[in-house]
């Protein structure tokens, strides 16, 4: 504090002093600091000498059971009052005239300004009638004192103050200490401003404050904001954290006995939030704009003058490295400008909070929502069903609701990008269960202006997440997300919902043959189905869901032959056809998670479905033949795109590109010299048929690798025998190869096809082509050395050539009953003649060389399947002989004549 010498009447000259009032304690008692020299100045405490005011009020002292609650003295609070309202905050100088004794008190005279001309504070009191005259010790030379007494007289002769009529007793205020319910004490203001002065600064957030005109007495902290506090050690010492001086001091310095108002936000956990207004500014904005304070999400929805701004105030703060944040490093500071804020456009939805996007330069980047968690199971759900495929997007609640929110918002759309944050990898934690996570960059992405995390929130279809209080890697918008969730709990809505979740019972056909079988003519018959591209296996591969049927299936390009990918085969990875990348990329590009229209045609034998997809009036067999990224097939020889087809082709091999890059054409004559010499080629082998299904379909072993199949199956069973397996051990899931105990009380190599339940599993035995259900306690794991590397399953699926099979129950019983007498568990001649389904066969007994197919025709059983290819006529019109002698003869089929002349439904045929 400034000091000067000045001239005293009774002695020496004593030093003059200046500073500024920081705080009135009563009438006749002020503090005083000094300016501030890098930190909070020195302060004093100043009782005015020769004058006497009223004492305040004073609570209860805590802990002391007799003591009690003194109110003020008359004219206390006033004293107090008309002090506090001309000196605070302003520059003062004053004369100790008295120093520091026994009390440890410093009296002294006080003038407001610079020097000793201005006015007197201790006579200004006085003058008012607000402070008495000590007049015992009165010396008769001292001038001060006696004009005091001068001042005194005049104003007990006008009634002034405490010398007005009636005593004063009016004056005293009702103090109110104790709010017996301060959540209902703050609703009752209604978040209107209520008139206050700042009694006292905790710490640069928490003050405590007087309410107008009741004289309540509050302890406020400010909303939406944290600063450095002191914290109490055990012994009872404060330490404070790094700026908590500072920052207590910029609060004091602006707040301290000044008047305000005070907006009362709201009372969580008894302490009561709110804002103080000064007409010189908010403080709550200053403080962060200065670096003493940071944002705080938990009280942060109750602010009433706009979140924005305390965090525009704090962004300021961190972007100057100011107090606080004078080591902060923005989470995005690494990243250049274009790699903050771009525009993209968006190809996949992978999940409820994460996209793939494609970049200006045709870059693919995964960006994830920043600051929401997609929905996800909870406690006990996370055990349940543990025996069943768990599939997260259908069988957590409300996970199929958001992705199909963003699927049909984004989805082929340009959207706004703004990097928030980047989360770095983490590795995976065994004792916490905690999977590892590779880095994620986390975005806010809007599209028209709407932020698509906050509108997800919105819809309870996500949930924000709760971070530390010192993790600045968040939304740029986290104030929003935060208040879009308080209205989806408030709405009951998506998660929040009272009501029961929404179950989505989706089956899954994919490599279920036989469900495929059963569904088929369904999809052939529907025509055109509506479908959405879940999954792009390769560029002709693709798994689709189906909305109206609720299935899944895999799905195959009909009437083209595309570059195939690499993939694990029993001798090893299979390198991938050129262009097959390029294929599948163009596919994704099209149609993954887009809807589409299906055509099904046919299915294979593995249970895929067959036919054409178009997308926007674009059929995707045709653009991918176009595009030069797939070849013609000849099976698209009967549909009705062949022509559109072979002109695309056309088009392609003669820009010779991409698969069509290495291509040259051959003469025309040669081609025709071909066409001529293609014949039907009979190339008979040796097989051993072992099952045969309801369908007339029959499974053979190549005889070839017989003796492969007996050695591998002695082996096996002598180490099954040596170490037998655990009963119960095994936990079968569909697709599992494993080894399965048959009815003869054999081991053999079999797949899980179903589980219904441990009792009921369903499996096939891959070298012998016959199923059964079984328990589970009959099944275990293969050995590795006997596994399908080391020999593939021996059992393949072939069908009968030329053949149709009657529809009518009883008709195709005998037909079945009549192949298994001749050939089941017998070794016959097979020659592929075409492939379809699985492939079409003739098969002749060992001995006769008959053909088995043949025969059953002849026998009427069966009907002709006629086929237009010139080099199977030959085979085909023998066939139809046979069937036009069975048919004069009237046998079993034929018996009512031809049925299909009229198409005579009523016996269970049809053409």
């Amino acid at each position: 504090m400034a000091s000067a010498p000045v001239q005293s009447n009774q002695g020496p000259a004593l030093q003059l002093q200046r500073g500024i009032v920081k705080m009135v304690l009563s009438g006749c008692a002020i503090i005083v600091r000094g300016q501030p020299r890098g930190g909070p100045p020195p302060e004093r405490q100043l009782n005015l000498s020769n004058i006497r005011a009223g004492t305040l009020a004073r609570r209860a002292a805590q802990g002391v059971p007799e003591s009690k609650d003194v109110p003020d003295e008359p004219w206390a609070f006033q004293a107090r009052e008309f002090l506090r309202k001309k000196v605070i905050g302003k520059e003062v100088c004053f004369i100790v005239d008295k120093p520091k004794g026994i009390q440890s008190r410093e009296y002294g005279m006080m003038f407001l300004g610079k020097d000793t001309t201005g006015e007197n504070i201790a006579e200004s009191l006085v003058a008012e009638g607000l402070a008495t005259v000590r007049r015992e010790g009165i010396r008769g030379n001292n001038p001060e004192q006696a004009r005091l007494c001068d001042l005194e007289d005049q104003a007990k002769a006008n009634k002034k103050g405490l010398w007005s009529e009636g005593g004063g007793a009016h004056t005293i205020r009702d103090m109110k200490y104790v709010i017996e319910n301060p959540r209902n004490f703050v609703d009752s203001h209604h978040q209107k401003p209520v008139n206050a002065i700042i009694e006292h600064v905790r710490d640069g957030c928490m003050v405590r404050a007087l309410l107008l005109p009741d004289y309540y007495l509050v302890t406020v902290l400010l909303s939406g904001v944290k600063c450095p506090t002191f914290k109490r050690e055990a012994d009872g010492t404060e330490t404070p954290e790094p700026f908590a001086a500072e920052a207590k001091f910029f609060t004091e310095s602006r707040l301290l006995q000044r008047d305000v108002q005070i907006i009362l936000e709201s009372c969580p956990n008894q302490i009561i939030l709110g804002t103080i207004l000064h007409p010189n500014g908010n403080i709550t904005e200053l403080l962060l704009k200065e670096g003493f304070a940071r944002c705080v999400d938990w009280s942060m929805a109750v602010y009433t003058q706009g979140a924005d701004k305390l965090r525009a105030a704090e962004r300021s703060a961190k972007e100057r490295k100011v107090r606080i944040w004078k080591d902060y490093v923005a989470p995005t500071a690494n990243l250049d400008q274009k790699d903050r804020q771009f525009v993209a456009k968006v190809m996949q939805v992978v999940n409820a909070d994460a996209i793939v996007v494609k970049l200006n330069s045709g870059e693919y980047k995964t960006i994830h929502l920043s600051s929401i968690r997609p929905p996800r199971l909870e406690g006990e759900e996370k055990n349940k069903d543990k025996d069943k495929r768990f599939r997260p997007l259908y069988d957590i609640p409300y996970m199929f609701e958001a992705r199909e929110f963003l699927r049909k918002k984004l989805i082929g759309k340009k959207v706004n990008v703004t990097v928030d944050y980047i989360r770095a990898a983490t590795t995976a934690t065994e004792m916490g269960g905690v999977p590892a996570f590779p880095e994620r960059t986390c975005a806010t992405v809007t599209i028209g202006g709407i932020n698509i995390a906050e509108a997800l929130v919105s819809k309870g279809l996500a949930t924000v997440i709760r971070y530390r209080q010192d993790d600045d890697q968040r939304s740029s918008h986290y104030d929003e997300l935060l208040a879009a969730e308080a209205r989806a709990i408030k709405n009951g809505k998506g998660l929040h919902s009272k009501k029961e979740v929404p179950i989505h019972r989706v089956a899954d056909i994919s490599g279920e043959t036989q469900k495929a079988k059963q569904f088929l003519p369904f999809l052939q018959r529907a025509g055109r189905s509506e479908a959405v591209v879940e999954y792009v296996f390769s560029g002709s591969r693709l798994k689709l869901y189906m909305p109206k049927e609720t299935c899944l299936i895999t799905f195959l390009l009909a009437g083209i032959e595309c570059p195939r990918g690499s993939r694990n085969m029993p001798g090893g990875m299979q390198v991938a056809e050129p262009y097959s990348e390029e294929a599948t990329l163009f596919t994704k590009e099209l149609v993954l998670q887009r809807e589409v229209e299906v055509e099904v045609e046919n299915m294979d034998k593995a249970g895929n479905f067959i036919g054409w997809l178009h997308i926007e009036g674009v059929n995707l067999s045709v653009a991918l033949v176009e595009n030069a990224l797939s070849k013609v097939h000849f099976t698209a020889e009967r549909s009705a795109y062949y022509k559109t087809l072979v002109s695309s082709e056309d088009s392609a091999r003669e820009r010779k590109e991409k698969v069509w890059a290495n291509y040259e054409e051959k003469p025309k004559e040669e081609v025709a010299q071909l066409v001529e010499e293609k014949e039907r080629i009979a190339k008979y082998r040796p097989v051993y048929v072992t099952e045969i299904t309801d369908g007339l379909h029959f499974y053979a072993q190549d005889v070839e690798t017989g003796t492969q199949l007996e050695t591998l199956m002695e082996s096996m069973r002598a180490e099954i025998a040596a170490q037998p397996p655990v009963e119960g051990s095994f936990s079968p899931r569909r697709g599992d190869i494993c080894i399965a105990k048959f009815a003869d009380g054999e081991w053999y190599r079999a797949r899980v096809e179903k589980v219904e339940s441990p009792a009921k599993v369903h499996v096939f035995y891959i070298d012998y082509g016959n199923r059964e259900i079984l328990s589970s306690t009959r099944l275990a794991a293969l050995p590795p050395a006997f596994s399908t590397r080391t020999l593939p399953p021996q059992a393949s699926e072939y069908t009968f050539a030329f053949i149709q099979v009657p529809q009518d129950e009883d008709a195709r019983a005998d037909a079945v009953d009549s192949v298994v007498r001749d050939i089941q568990n017998t070794q016959c001649l097979l020659n592929v003649e075409y492939s379809g389904v699985c492939p079409h066969v003739t098969l002749q007994f060992l001995d006769s060389k008959d053909d088995v197919g043949l025969g059953l025709v002849k026998e009427g059983l069966v009907m002709v399947d006629v086929r237009k290819e010139k080099y199977l006529q030959k085979m085909v019109t023998e066939y139809l002989n046979g069937q036009e002698s069975a048919k004069s003869a009237r046998l079993n089929i034929w018996r009512y004549g031809d049925f299909r002349g009229d198409d005579a439904d009523e016996f269970g045929f049809r053409r």
